[in-house]
């Protein structure tokens, strides 16, 4: 019967060309909208709750207000009442077989449903627990590498200082170079005057002493006999009484 339900809708949709039309135009809006750069919702780890395993938890909240507690059972019960009275669904053998499925699926997931989560939970959070490992690793290299950057950059301004001492420093050297020549300079300029001072001095002196000695030979030539032997009379004569002199102060 159900099999025959799907049929007949879908030779109805296929006939309508309007639907085709929709289908179309749905597709050619979706592919060709812009890109949304809006951020995208974190997907939740756990579904969202439901009853009985295959009922949503929204849907009964949803008829509440209107219907009440029993509200969504009723409405369920008699959906279903309606679907067997109207001889939309047929019971057969095929829904003995969908039943006998469904007990088997329901037994092996309250069976081994908590021993195949547990492995899933376990391997996911290996997964998420490598992955927390590298992201730390990453986190820790582009740490170490920021402060190496920041490090290259206090090297860099200090670089320049350094630079700056080294300038100075050559600047004080030739400076220093400067003036050791300079007082070089002052030296022999120095040594050069004081050996033309001392030249011509020395000079002086042998002008001195060669006059000195020209006039003393001159003198002694210019001296007769007569006169040297008066002149020892006279020498003689003054220091007698110069003796005599000195006897008489030393008897007083």
């Amino acid at each position: 019967m159900l099999s025959r339900l799907v049929l007949v809708s879908g030779s109805a949709l296929k006939n309508s060309g309007s639907f085709g039309a929709c289908v179309v135009q749905a597709s050619r809006s979706l592919h060709s909208s812009s890109q949304s750069l809006a951020p995208v919702p974190p997907l939740p780890e756990k579904g969202g709750k439901v009853r009985h395993g295959i009922f949503p938890e929204e849907l009964f909240t949803l008829l509440y207000p209107k219907t009440g507690v029993t509200g969504p059972y009723v409405l369920g019960t008699g959906l279903l009442l309606y679907l067997l009275s109207k001889e939309i669904y047929v019971i057969n053998h095929e829904t003995f077989a969908a039943a006998s499925i469904g007990a088997v699926i329901i037994y092996g997931i309250k069976k081994f449903g908590p021993n195949v989560a547990a492995f899933a939970d376990k391997l996911n959070e290996e997964k998420v627990a490598k992955a927390q490992e590298v992201k730390e690793l990453a986190i820790t290299s582009l740490a170490q590498a920021i402060e190496d950057e920041k490090k290259e950059q206090w090297r860099a301004e200090g670089r320049q200082m350094l630079f700056d001492a080294k300038r100075n420093n050559v600047a004080m050297l030739l400076e220093i170079n400067y003036r050791e020549r300079l007082h070089m300079v002052t030296n022999e300029v120095k040594k050069r005057l004081n050996y033309q001072v001392e030249l011509q001095n020395m000079q002086r002196r042998m002008e001195q002493e060669h006059m000195v000695n020209w006039v003393e030979q001159n003198v002694i030539k210019s001296i007769t006999p007569q006169q040297e032997k008066e002149s020892i009379a006279k020498c003689i004569s003054d220091l007698k009484a110069l003796a005599k002199a000195t006897q008489a102060r030393a008897t007083v």
